[in-house]
């Protein structure tokens, strides 16, 4: 299958060290990451500060390596991966973010370092390769149960999420525990409680919540948002919370001892709460009571507790710039989303939305989950609410009338269009007109083209599938609209009916090393409702699917469903990592793919409409998360994102050492004095002996540090210009270093100001 050539950034030049040159009026550095400050009326999100995430992966003819390329690196960036102490990359490599090392071996550890503007610095510690292309993370099960009708019950781990919760640049696991014996919303029944949990990578527990017995287990209970919502550096956890919940320090919310469920389970009377807590600990740092409290049950659609108690969350920046909460309740009948700031210590309201203040119009049209993007461009977060969208001021931007149902993507689905788009399937056919999936514009609600319908369509999804259509494609179940019915409608980006055989629907992954993304699904068992988790391309020449891995070993969660715990793009390249539950769930099974790819782009995880889609992937019905730009065939690159990391800077790495085998030889220094009370310095280093730093001391005093390109053994050059120095003689000292030792030269130079 060809395809058009991928556009490449530059590639990394080296200096050839005739001469460097740095002229400037602030500290000259090499940067490690592009410049982040914003255009006039540019606004900055705030953003994780990753590591680079390398993996290395044992495979037939050596090892598979790759890394993160990070969403602040600069376009030239380049990188050199050692095997062993030893480089085997004879140039920086600057087209790609993965390789196949021949010479590897099962048993070897690998480095990788970064070369910008010709400096080479190591960009983290060594590691190790993985024997298989997964990597198991033990749990800590929780103990089987006996519920209150003396049935028992055992758990399952069920999703999960991600965040960088100590700060140290490297992903931890959060994941929701669910009991046996969980139930939807619409069936009566006793509960376990629901856990969650956060782990290290290792498999080292940091912490677990429990929920308690006045939070019900199932589906659309618990919605779990894991993000760095103060901008400390480390994410937090927040979830709804009851009586009876006890956070990871140990401490009880609420009331201990209440019981609030009734006879049938529901749990529609006593307290509810919304809990921060913190990412590293899991102790609670503020409760507030939910919003909008559940009231009169009956209010919100039923009288038995099914409509009452279906809750959504998210991420959002809401000012363009920081993250807030977003938590909902409602949206069969009534809909109401709440949205909240976290400043580290206290949770603030931010607005309110409900539809039986903002007009009946609005009810019954929430999905079974949420979007967050930022539909029409004004650099503020948009709340995709099924079929209405919410402006980041808690206003209506548009409402459809579509109504409710079950699958959701927003992504440039259409790149020859401005903006953004949504592909949604529809449950009520009397409220979609009769269309079981509909695609329209972000920004207005103008609905581009549709799929026809008789029935509910429980499963629709849009990727780019198929590159001999311009765009993405949309498919959505029809026949007799079974989850896994092959017979449907698949359609281009511009409504072009393509074919009525359809692949599945449930899930998306970019895992081979082409721009098209494969279809996620799973292998079904009805008789244990399980199912295999699986990946597959889709052949749009005989409209079939190609088996490319099979999660052996694992299952995919909530039923039909069949979504993995977790898929992001977690580890190594761009491309995204699959999360599935061993079948005893005693481990989480990290797969990562081990096919080389051309393509070059900054982590997903940079791209803030993906990481939020990440941050909500776990709710309800869980959905793919996509990115803001357009990622399939013929797409262009999109430019580096305007976020600023937050925490700790930890610096550049630790320099490589150079060519050198000795100390630098005595450099030669001249200075000219010009305008007055600027200086110059033209520093020499004779062929020979190279240096990688150079230190101007005025005085006796440090002025500047200069990096440069050791290239022993060619001639270095450097000049550094120094304004605004006071009037009179100054000694300055050029001190030259490198890995193994210094040499240094003074000149005497007389300011007259």
């Amino acid at each position: 299958m060809s395809r058009a050539p991928f556009p490449r950034p530059l590639r990394a030049t080296l200096v050839p060290a005739l001469a460097l040159a740095l002229a400037t009026t602030v500290l000259p550095a090499v940067a490690d990451e592009a410049d982040p400050a914003p255009a006039d009326g540019v606004l900055v999100r705030q953003a994780e500060r990753l590591d680079r995430s390398p993996v290395a992966v044992s495979v037939d003819g050596g090892v598979f390596v790759g890394w993160r390329l990070l969403g602040l690196d600069p376009d030239s960036i380049g990188f050199h991966v050692y095997r062993d102490g030893a480089r085997v990359t004879d140039q920086p490599v600057t087209a790609t973010t993965n390789l196949l090392d021949a010479g590897g071996t099962p048993g070897a550890r690998y480095r990788l370092s970064t070369v910008v503007d010709g400096i080479e610095r190591w960009a983290g510690e060594e590691f190790a390769v993985w024997d298989s292309q997964t990597l198991d993370v033990p749990l800590d099960k929780p103990a089987d149960g006996t519920n209150e009708d003396g049935q028992p019950y055992s758990y399952r781990a069920n999703d999960a999420s991600v965040g960088d919760l100590d700060g140290d640049g490297q992903y931890e696991l959060v994941l929701k525990w669910d009991p046996t014996n969980s139930q939807d919303n619409s069936r009566a029944g006793y509960t376990g409680n629901v856990y969650v949990d956060a782990y290290e990578l290792d498999g080292t527990r940091l912490w677990r919540v429990d929920l308690g017995r006045n939070i019900r287990a199932g589906a659309h209970y618990t919605q779990f948002q894991v993000v760095d919502l103060d901008g400390d550096g480390t994410a937090e956890v927040s979830m709804k919370t009851a009586d009876g919940t006890v956070d990871g320090a140990g401490t009880v919310i609420g009331d201990a001892s209440a019981d609030h469920r009734n006879a049938s389970g529901y749990v529609l009377a006593g307290p509810e709460f919304l809990t921060v807590f913190d990412g590293g600990t899991g102790a609670a740092l503020d409760t507030e009571p939910y919003l909008p409290p559940r009231g009169v049950v009956s209010s919100w659609g039923d009288g038995y507790g099914n409509r009452v108690d279906r809750f959504l969350a998210g991420v959002a920046y809401l000012d363009g710039e920081h993250p807030s909460l977003v938590m909902s309740r409602g949206y069969y009948t009534r809909t109401v989303i709440a949205t909240w700031d976290f400043d580290g210590d206290e949770l603030t309201q931010r607005w309110v939305f409900d539809s039986d203040q903002a007009g009946r119009q609005y009810t019954g049209q929430g999905n079974h989950e949420l979007a967050v993007v930022d539909v029409d461009g004004d650099q503020r977060d948009e709340i995709v609410f099924g079929s209405m969208t919410i402006a980041d001021d808690g206003s209506v931007l548009y409402n459809t009338g579509l109504g409710h149902g079950d699958a959701l993507h927003v992504s440039d689905f259409d790149p020859s269009r401005p903006g953004q788009e949504v592909f949604a399937a529809h449950e009520s056919m009397s409220s979609s007109g009769g269309r079981g999936a509909t695609f329209r514009a972000a920004a207005t609600g103008e609905v581009l083209w549709s799929i026809p319908a008789t029935r509910d369509t429980g499963r629709a999804a849009m990727a780019d599938i198929d590159p001999s259509h311009p765009g993405a494609e949309g498919w959505a179940v029809g026949g007799s609209a079974a989850w896994n019915s092959p017979e449907g409608q698949l359609r281009s980006a511009s409504g072009e009916l393509v074919s009525e055989s359809i692949p599945a629907a449930n899930f998306l992954t970019w895992w081979d090393g082409d721009l098209l993304r494969e279809i996620t699904d799973h292998e079904w068992t009805e008789a244990s409702r399980t199912g295999v988790p699986t990946i597959s391309k889709w052949d749009p020449e005989t409209a079939t699917e190609e088996l490319l891995y099979r999660a052996d070993g694992t299952l995919s969660s909530n039923d039909t469903k069949g979504n993995p715990a977790l898929q992001a793009d977690l580890l190594g390249d761009w491309r995204e990592e699959l999360v599935t539950r061993t079948e005893d769930s005693t481990a989480l099974r990290i797969a990562t793919t081990v096919d080389l790819t051309d393509v070059r782009l900054r982590t997903l995880m940079s791209d803030p409409q993906y990481r939020m889609g990440v941050a909500w992937q776990n709710t309800a019905y869980n959905q793919p998360p996509h990115p803001s730009y357009f990622l399939g065939e013929g797409m262009t690159p999109p430019p580096a994102p305007s976020i600023a990391y937050t925490g700790a800077d930890p610096g550049p790495g630790e320099r490589v050492d150079g060519p050198a085998t000795a100390a630098p030889a005595t450099p030669q220094v001249r200075a000219t004095a010009r305008s007055g009370d600027d200086v110059t310095l033209t520093v020499t280093v004779p062929r020979g002996q190279n240096a990688q730093v150079v230190r101007v001391h005025e005085d006796g005093e440090l002025l500047r540090t200069v990096d440069v390109v050791d290239a022993t053994p060619a001639r270095q050059q450097l000049v550094v210009e120094l304004p605004d120095r006071p009037a009179g003689t100054h000694t300055y000292r050029v001190e030259l270093e490198n890995q193994h030792g210094t040499s240094s030269a003074e000149i005497r130079v007389r300011v007259r100001g």
